[in-house]
């Protein structure tokens, strides 16, 4: 894929970031903003500072804002000279208006002057300096905050940001990695760098690319889901959904949505980090196919089929045989500090012995049971190999995504495979039963039962 090296230079020395990596860039390609979520020294500035380095001569701004920050902290001082003349303007260069690239901390704790501004300007791409509206060139907005704001006049700001990304510390298993790697400096590899002409080319390319049936068919899914969990989701954010996914697909040269692309819904609807659990599960599931196995009914037939071999296994003798006097006298010839072959062939004859019917019986409903596990065991091993085949092939999948998706495979493979081991012992167990010396019992056993 043509946009690797942008991703490798995002995440280079970065942990546990490849989530985060891969939305910023997308968000860039679409020209869209991105909130990242989380506590402090998670690499939140970093991410926005390396965007800002994939592209060429880009301006980068940056402020950590407070209630008591004020608009010219942002937008510019006002120009003494336009206000001898009666004009309220702005001297914007170096701020925020002039930069295609902004890192804005603790955004939702500004004051209403500086929110409503930085609503026009993230929707429009339009500042308003004294009488006149000029175009910023503003490529992607990066807001960082520790917590979603509960002030319900913050709700249209928080909703201009079309990627709502949590990202969370280091996990143990990452930390001596973390101790030990060092970030990198300098500028970014001319291959991974984004120009203004290959932007505006891939977004003209990503509208020629079609949704598709089953790609409309998941959104309309996911929509059933975000009422079914009374969750609102705006005509606006559908609409941007859908044409970041376009994009995406433009990015991977695809002439079609795929539904492998819809793995950034959990960051496009969850309007909290708390929700974005429930969606991921809910990709993993439609998508990645990663449902649990139902079983249930199969392990209870392999466990009562195992108990009945063990019961026949250990049954005594019939009554008229005097296989168990034998093996007594056996065990007192032999004495109490040795097993002789003789008590080992005495003890082998002291248990039942099974006609031929009563064998064919047992194995039979075997391998009836063995016959539904291989249709079930061969659809396991198919699915995982087209689901893993799909989930290596696309460029943006996170690896801690595509990770998951081959534990949970190798875990449903590991099932099947584990109970047809155990039915093919079986098998060969009620094969091995001791025969009738001379087999004229025409007796059937009852079928094993269990609750399927």
């Amino acid at each position: 894929m043509r946009w690797t090296a942008a991703i490798e230079e995002l995440e280079r020395g970065l942990l546990q970031r490849d989530v985060a990596a891969r939305a910023l860039l997308l968000a860039a390609l679409a020209g869209e903003h991105v909130l990242l979520l989380g506590p402090p020294g998670t690499a939140k500035s970093e991410l926005a500072r390396r965007l800002q380095r994939l592209l060429p001569g880009a301006h980068y701004f940056e402020r950590l804002l407070t209630r008591f920050s004020v608009p010219e902290e942002l937008f510019g001082p006002l120009s003494l000279k336009a206000l001898e003349d009666d004009r309220y303007e702005r001297l914007t260069a170096g701020y925020l208006p002039s930069a295609e690239v902004a890192f804005l901390d603790e955004v939702f704790k500004a004051n209403s002057a500086i929110l409503n501004t930085l609503l026009g300007l993230l929707h429009e791409r339009c500042f308003d300096n004294g009488q006149h509206r000029v175009d910023v060139p503003l490529v992607c907005l990066v807001g960082a905050s520790n917590e979603v704001p509960q002030d319900e006049s913050l709700h249209a700001f928080y909703d201009r940001f079309l990627l709502r990304v949590p990202v969370t510390p280091v996990d143990d298993a990452h930390f001596a990695a973390l101790l030990q790697t060092a970030l990198p400096e300098g500028e970014a590899h001319p291959d991974a760098q984004l120009s203004s002409a290959s932007l505006q080319a891939l977004r003209a390319q990503a509208g020629c690319v079609r949704l598709g049936d089953e790609v409309i068919a998941l959104l309309s899914a996911a929509r059933e889901r975000a009422k079914h969990t009374q969750q609102t989701v705006s005509d606006r954010r559908w609409r941007q959904t859908a044409t970041l996914l376009q994009v995406q697909a433009a990015s991977r040269d695809a002439a079609e949505v795929s539904v492998w692309d819809a793995w950034l819904l959990p960051f496009l609807l969850a309007a909290d980090p708390d929700q974005v659990h429930g969606w991921t599960d809910w990709f993993l599931l439609t998508v990645a196919q990663a449902a649990p196995l139902a079983i249930d009914g199969l392990e209870r037939a392999v466990t009562a089929f195992e108990q009945q071999l063990d019961v026949e296994r250990r049954a005594p003798a019939d009554a008229q045989d005097d296989s168990a006097g034998k093996l007594a006298l056996a065990r007192a010839i032999a004495g109490p500090s040795s097993e002789s072959e003789l008590v080992r062939i005495t003890s082998e004859r002291a248990h039942r012995r099974y006609g031929a019917l009563h064998i064919r019986a047992r194995v039979a409903q075997v391998a009836e049971v063995q016959q539904r596990l291989g249709a079930l065991q061969a659809e396991v091993h198919a699915t995982a190999a087209a689901v893993l085949e799909q989930a290596q092939a696309h460029g943006w999948l996170p690896p801690s995504w595509r990770a998951r998706i081959e534990a949970v495979h190798a875990q449903r493979r590991a099932q099947v495979d584990a109970l047809a081991a155990r039915l093919a012992e079986l098998h060969g167990g009620f094969a091995a039963l001791p025969r009738l010396a001379e087999d004229r019992s025409e007796f059937v056993p009852t079928p094993v039962s269990w609750q399927d």
